[in-house]
């Protein structure tokens, strides 16, 4: 895929991005080399390989599933400006 130097401009348009001719010029030779690495990652063959979430095969230590700290719900609920039910009363933000 090839670019022009109108769709670049276009493209910093619709990114509401203003570019000088200069700038525009530049930004299409560094979007065709990106370009043109795609283009070769793409030929590359890869049936037979599978696809991998990460370049080495690690694992993640697990740890327990164990609570560690204890219920303190009501002595939070003491010292708020306002509860009903449970529940935090705030101000109402939305007209």
């Amino acid at each position: 895929m090839s670019l022009s130097t109108t769709d670049v401009k276009r493209i910093a348009h619709l990114a509401r991005i203003e570019i000088s001719d200069a700038e525009a010029e530049e930004t299409l030779q560094k979007l065709s080399g990106i370009l043109e690495l795609i283009e070769q990652m793409q030929a590359v063959d890869t049936t037979g390989i599978t696809p991998m979430s990460h370049s080495q095969d690690v694992t993640q230590r697990l740890r327990e599933d164990v609570v560690t700290k204890t219920n303190q719900r009501e002595e939070f609920q003491k010292i708020a400006p306002a509860t009903e039910n449970g529940l935090y009363l705030v101000p109402k933000v939305i007209e």
